[in-house]
């Protein structure tokens, strides 16, 4: 809790560091604006007893405090919202910057709607807060100015004022308690809310179809979860406007009580109409400062949630860049080689956990490799090894007999391209240095009837399936990496640019020099392949050379229904794992 807390301060500190003295000024102008205020009220008074004709002096220290009054408010709600404002935004961009900057392995350790309910509704929250916070001090000024004014009109009245003020914090201090068990039990339930959101977009074809889990999520689950946030914020909104109520009749209580006993207390008619007007007054700002309580509680607790997540993803990868051309990519490599490398995932459940290795895999330059097996034979796996997304908790990766280190990670992984089985597929061309390049890419993929280039950009990714592969295809063609991964990409292709993809595209850019891993399934098209990786059970159990008659000539029967493997490539070179 302590780390946590820490943490909170921590992040907020650094939040205000490039604007605290901006924040100070304009925080303090607008205290100065409150405590006008309150001398404001004082001088409408003394106007109400000087007599038939008000003085000069009177009329312009009335219309300057008008002025200060209304000027500084004006500009410090200006300046603390544009400041609140450029505070989120860092906040954001922080988020992000830390996410970017986490290893895979812990982002996939994060539900999306997790990340997502921080990034949106508790950035969200908190920016809520920063837009009111000058507010909140400019009614915090007022109401000290205006004790101050009750007190140098009656030390009763202020007493009277104190002790009305006092009973009325001890009646929000109790409802605020029991709002943030309320806001606390909200928070959570948004994280469900979130994912039954995910649940109705990502799955609405699923939903279509299955009426009785399309009556679970919304039904059970979304209802639910909606309901129980709207419950628990009635019954903290309850709580609050009962305790305002309680606190405004104590206000109202103290009021009648100086208007019946000012002659027993001995308080003359010009103080009593002074401290009438003051109270009335300054309870609209002592009800805004109420208010805020409700606000600063969600604000706290999301902020606490940010600071949570930042924690959690402080395991950052020292060397990613979050800028371009921060190195000259490599164009070209000899070799990369697993050795050793093994790779575990936690346990989940009663189940074992899954451990990958040990592998030792060495991929040469202009090799065209088949990665094949089974699901769950770790062929992913193998890939974010190979890719650097993964770091090996055993063993070494290595390019070109160098090893891959924390801080040259990222700088290997740009020698790839990739499109992976579960890839995002981005509308614009980052990092292209010849976006034109796209059109014959798009003709010879029969896509150009329905994509074209916009700037830097594709005109729509609004495309079926398959059609959209073929356009990360076209990325990759256009990045020019010498090594391309490809998972699972002619799954949802037709037959004939299936065939044209293995028979075609892929020895073409063998000629072209680059190295190709490709994870399949199609074994009517390992002939094409220079090698084929087989995995099971987390091991290489088969890493064979062959020449395309090899193939040809012999079929087997292997584990997890692949086919097509020659039993020479057993004797040509395998290598169990």
């Amino acid at each position: 809790m302590q780390l946590k807390q820490d943490k909170l301060l921590g992040t907020a500190l650094w939040l205000l560091k490039p604007f605290w003295l901006l924040v100070l000024s304009t925080t303090v102008i607008g205290i100065v604006a409150g405590l006008a205020t309150a001398w404001l009220l004082a001088t409408i008074n003394a106007g109400l007893h000087e007599g038939a004709v008000v003085s000069p002096g009177l009329f312009f220290q009335f219309a300057g405090l008008c002025a200060l009054s209304v000027g500084g408010s004006a500009i410090s709600g200006a300046v603390n919202s544009f400041v609140g404002q450029k505070i989120i935004a860092a906040l954001r961009k922080d988020i992000a910057a830390r996410i970017l900057r986490a290893p895979i392995a812990s982002l996939e350790a994060h539900r999306s709607y997790r990340l997502m309910s921080v990034l949106t509704g508790d950035v969200d929250t908190v920016s809520a807060f920063t837009f009111n916070f000058s507010a909140y001090a400019i009614a915090l000024a007022i109401v000290i100015g205006s004790l101050a004014y009750l007190f140098a009109l009656s030390p009763v009245v202020f007493l009277l004022a104190i002790v009305s003020l006092a009973i009325g914090t001890v009646i929000n201090a109790v409802a605020h308690s029991s709002w943030i068990r309320e806001y606390q039990a909200v928070r959570g339930t948004q994280d469900d809310l979130h994912k039954q959101y995910r649940a109705i977009t990502e799955g609405a074809k699923e939903l279509k179809i299955s009426r009785p889990r399309r009556a679970r999520v919304f039904g059970e689950l979304l209802s639910g979860a909606a309901d129980r946030i709207a419950n628990l914020k009635s019954k903290a909104m309850r709580l609050h406007w009962i305790a305002d109520a309680a606190a405004s009749a104590v206000f109202f209580v103290m009021v009648g009580l100086l208007l019946a006993l000012r002659q027993v207390l001995g308080i003359d008619a010009a103080a009593i109409s002074g401290a009438v007007i003051v109270l009335l007054y300054v309870k609209g700002p002592v009800g805004q400062l109420a208010s805020a309580l409700p606000v600063f509680a969600q604000a706290r607790i999301s902020f606490a949630r940010i600071a949570a997540l930042s924690v959690e993803l402080d395991q950052q990868e020292p060397a990613i860049a979050l800028t371009a051309d921060t190195g000259a990519t490599r164009p070209s490599i000899g070799t990369i080689e697993l050795s050793g490398v093994t790779y575990a995932f936690p346990a989940t459940g009663d189940a074992a956990p899954f451990t990958l290795g040990p592998v030792d895999l060495t991929i040469k330059a202009g090799e065209l490799i088949f990665i094949v097996g089974g699901n769950g034979s770790g062929k992913t796996t193998l890939i974010k090894l190979l890719l650097g997304l993964y770091a090996p908790q055993t063993g070494r990766l290595a390019v070109d007999g160098e090893p891959v280190t924390s801080e040259t990670r990222d700088a290997y992984r740009q020698l790839f391209s990739t499109i992976f089985s579960d890839y995002y597929l981005f509308d614009d061309l980052a990092g292209t240095a010849r976006p034109q390049e796209a059109l014959p890419h798009l003709q010879r993929l029969g896509i150009a009837h329905k994509v074209g280039l916009a700037g830097e950009g594709f005109t729509t990714t609004d495309l079926s399936t398959g059609q959209r592969k073929r356009l990360a295809l076209v990325q990759v063609f256009l990045e020019h990496r010498p090594v391309v991964i490809t998972d699972e990409w002619a799954a949802d292709q037709d037959p004939d640019f299936r065939r044209v993809f293995y028979e075609e595209l892929l020895p073409e850019m063998k000629r072209e020099g680059k190295t190709l891993i490709v994870v399949s399934h199609d074994d009517r098209y390992f002939h094409v392949a220079d090698r084929i990786v087989r995995m099971a059970d987390g091991r290489i159990v088969a890493d064979a050379g062959r020449r395309s008659a090899d193939l040809v000539a012999d079929k087997v029967q292997l584990p997890g229904g692949v086919r097509h493997l020659s039993p020479n490539c057993h004797r040509s070179g395998g290598n169990p794992g």
